[in-house]
């Protein structure tokens, strides 16, 4: 009797994602008659904006896993915060200024002059952004690296998906820096593979990532060692505020990259991933106030693989083309192998536990 109460309640935290899926497709569909004039037109960018939507939903599923992980120790004022001012900045920076902002740098271009080029020359506006395609790349692993790899070189973590690599990797953690040490090493290795010139910038771009996740960490901290004597909720929720924004901001380096693959209309690529950012959006929200992490035991440790082997498919894609399907499926399968792992280890402690009461029960029998 509770099931369909459950299914009902989870369908509802997407009911804006529905909402904005309907409108998005409407304009896209809009948009492709606008711009051919013809119905075969009209389908395929209705048809474009629905696989950019799944790609997006795809590569940052492990997004909202981490996202809700994040969340759930903040305060609910900042929790409402950053899923409005959040999803906002996510949508609207991340979609739609930060493609312009690259090409208003490359191009050395005003920011009207960019929105003109993407409108007008579509595809000189595309080869501008896979040309700093390399830098995007080397700065969103090299940050989505340390954000894995930090999670696992923890000694308080107990809790083992991969016992045997899990670990070690806590037994290591005791030695201070050493997921730096890692990073460090892996960004001087893959800059032998590349050419002298984009060696030096993959190099740079790496080590701003870095810098970015370090600079990050540390005014979290001191944000919220302050909360004694100043406004704890504001100011450490502000901390986790600031973290969540550049952590998305990572994650989508890798959706608009890879868009441009799709088309090169920068108005319908922001159609289709604004459509899939509202169903993150609606899955964290869902994680966050189901307890769906406390439930299920290795989700997170899912989550933070997927990380971890995007980070590395950023780094390889400096050097050869990955579809972005490829990374997004294995992102996705491998949430889906640890919530299976999880299911199977709940079957296990509920059957342990029937098994003690039945022990029990004879044990007091017998007595």
């Amino acid at each position: 009797m509770t099931q369909p109460h459950t299914h009902a309640s989870s369908l509802g935290y997407f009911k804006w994602a529905f909402i904005v899926t309907v409108v998005g497709l409407v304009l896209g569909a809009w948009l492709g008659w606008q711009s051919t004039g013809t119905i075969g037109g009209m389908a395929t960018v209705f048809f474009i904006c629905t696989v950019l939507a799944v790609l997006e939903i795809s590569l940052s599923f492990d997004n909202a896993i981490v996202n809700a992980n994040k969340l759930k120790d903040m305060t609910p004022e900042w929790q409402h915060r950053f899923l409005t001012w959040g999803i906002i900045i996510a949508v609207f920076g991340m979609r739609i200024v930060f493609p312009l902002l690259i090409v208003v740098i490359a191009a050395s271009i005003g920011p009207i002059d960019a929105i003109m080029l993407a409108a007008t020359k579509p595809e000189e506006y595309a080869r501008i952004m896979n040309d700093a395609h390399l830098p995007i790349a080397a700065f969103g692993g090299t940050f989505l690296m340390m954000v894995g790899l930090t999670y696992f070189f923890d000694h308080e973590k107990d809790v083992h998906w991969i016992s045997w690599v899990e670990s070690k990797m806590a037994r290591f953690a005791t030695i201070k820096g050493i997921e730096i040490a890692f990073v460090l090493a892996l960004i001087l290795g893959f800059s032998r593979l590349l050419e002298p010139a984009d060696a030096h910038t993959f190099v740079y771009s790496g080590i701003y990532g870095l810098l970015t996740f370090l600079a990050v960490e540390v005014i979290g901290g001191l944000l919220d060692a302050s909360q004694q004597t100043l406004d704890a909720a504001a100011k450490g929720g502000f901390g986790a505020f600031l973290y969540l924004e550049v952590l998305d901001a990572s994650f989508s380096f890798d959706g608009v990259i890879g868009a441009f693959a799709l088309t090169q209309n920068l108005f319908i690529i922001a159609i289709g991933l604004g459509i899939g950012a509202m169903y993150v959006r609606s899955m964290t929200i869902m994680l966050v106030e189901k307890g769906t992490l406390s439930e299920y035991r290795y989700l997170e440790h899912g989550a933070f693989y997927a990380i971890l082997i995007l980070s590395v498919v950023m780094y390889f894609q400096t050097l050869v083309h990955i579809p972005e399907v490829i990374t997004g499926l294995g992102g996705a399968a491998l949430i889906g192998i640890s919530l299976w792992s999880s299911i199977r280890y709940n079957k296990r402690e509920r059957q342990a536990e029937l098994n003690g009461e039945v022990s029990h029960g004879q044990a007091r029998v017998e007595a």
